[in-house]
C-alpha cells in the first residue's frame, strides 16, 4: 500500500476519532437510524432533519471503534445542507473508495478510506453507518 494513502487514513482516522463532528446525543430530531456491528459491538444511533428533502441536521451518537466513528463523523460532515438525492451519490462514491476505486472529484475526507480495502476487517467498521444512513435515505425515498 502507498504510504501517502497509509498515512491520510491514520491522519483521517486519528482526528475524526479524537473530534468528531456532529457528535451529540439528537433525540429530539425526527429520524432516527441505527449502526450496528453485533460481531465487534459498534454501536451508533443517527439522527438527521429534513426540510422537504435537504438534510438541514445530522448528529450521532455512541460507540465504536475509531475507524467506525470517524466514518461517521465524515459521513455526517459531508451530508449537511445536501439533498437526499445528492447524498445517496456521496453514499455510492464513498463505498467505491473503500473498495479500492478512487473516482474523480471525490469530497475531501474519502479517499483516506480507500486504505481499508488493504485491512478487510476494517472495511465494515468503515461502511456502517453509512450503510445505515442508506437505509434511512432508502425509506424517506418510498
Amino acid at each position: 500500500m502507498e504510504k501517502s494513502l497509509t498515512e491520510l487514513y491514520q491522519s483521517v482516522i486519528l482526528t475524526h476519532n479524537k473530534t468528531p463532528h456532529n457528535f451529540k446525543k439528537a433525540e429530539e430530531l425526527p429520524l432516527h437510524s441505527e449502526a450496528y456491528n453485533p460481531l465487534c459491538g459498534d454501536h451508533f444511533q443517527l439522527y438527521i432533519s429534513l426540510e422537504g428533502a435537504v438534510i438541514q441536521q445530522a448528529f450521532f451518537h455512541g460507540y465504536g471503534c475509531a475507524v467506525s466513528k470517524a466514518s461517521t463523523s465524515v459521513l455526517l460532515q459531508t451530508i449537511e445542507g445536501k439533498t437526499l438525492t445528492e447524498a445517496k451519490t456521496l453514499i455510492e462514491t464513498f463505498m467505491q473508495v473503500v473498495n479500492g476505486e478512487l473516482p474523480a472529484n471525490i469530497p475531501e475526507g474519502f479517499k483516506a478510506f480507500a486504505a481499508a480495502k488493504h485491512f478487510p476487517s476494517r472495511e465494515q467498521c468503515a461502511t456502517l453507518s453509512w450503510q445505515a444512513f442508506q437505509t434511512l435515505i432508502d425509506e424517506q425515498s418510498q
